[in-house]
């Protein structure tokens, strides 16, 4: 009698298991083949670092026909075609099993702007430069002009300060800082501590009206004195 009970049991545990099989097998076959709803494309997701973003231009980006098939998606091109939209940073893209897309989406930090002597793109505080060219100079943010460094934040902070006096600030032979007044003046900043050099530039001017001089260069390189000329 128990052997069977254990024969009836592996009897109906491997039809079950056979059932399975087929299920599962025909359902990957229609997956792979193209057919039934979870070979289509149900719902892209974007989700970004940013809050209150225009999504415009990345939703026609990551923009699909309806009924595409899931599998044939190429999430190396779709990929692609995200980080092309300006502003973006980082992308990836995951298929999940149940039919839909999931894009997760960084941005750059724009702190500033670039010009070529033409146009102005907006500055990431990394040093990128958005393909975004505007004919019209921001009146709010501070102009670099030539190459940029990694890291832009410190100065940018600090140049804020006196963005109204500013016309533009330089890299210079990869190590420090220029900036050059509204008033056509070149102050020469330090390697080391420009911040502090810079605040202490505002308060000289602000009691003796320093920008307003006939002077070319504010020289500012040695901590010990300034030199003007």
């Amino acid at each position: 009698m128990p052997s069977m009970r254990r024969s009836i049991w592996f009897w109906l545990c491997f039809g079950v298991a056979i059932l399975l099989a087929v299920y599962f097998a025909s359902r990957i076959i229609m997956v792979g083949t193209g057919h039934g709803a979870m070979a289509r494309l149900h719902k892209t997701s974007i989700i970004a670092d940013v809050e209150n973003k225009d999504m415009t231009a990345l939703s026609a980006a990551a923009s699909l026909p309806k009924n595409t098939s899931f599998y044939s998606i190429n999430l190396k091109d779709m990929n692609n075609n995200i980080l092309s939209v300006p502003g973006v940073k980082y992308s990836a893209v995951r298929r999940l099993p149940n039919g839909n897309l999931v894009i997760h989406v960084s941005f750059h930090h724009f702190v500033a702007s670039w010009t070529d002597g033409e146009n102005y793109f907006p500055l990431s505080d990394d040093g990128t430069i958005a393909n975004k060219p505007s004919p019209e100079r921001p009146t709010s943010a501070v102009l670099f002009r030539g190459p940029v460094p990694d890291n832009i934040t410190k100065i940018t902070n600090a140049a804020n300060d006196m963005l109204a006096d500013i016309d533009y600030i330089e890299w210079i032979e990869n190590r420090r800082w220029d900036i050059h007044t509204n008033g056509g003046i070149v102050i020469k900043l330090p390697e080391d501590d420009f911040a502090y050099a810079i605040a202490s530039l505002i308060t000289i001017n602000k009691n003796h009206n320093i920008f307003g001089r006939d002077i070319s260069v504010i020289d500012m390189r040695d901590p010990a004195r300034i030199l003007v000329r």
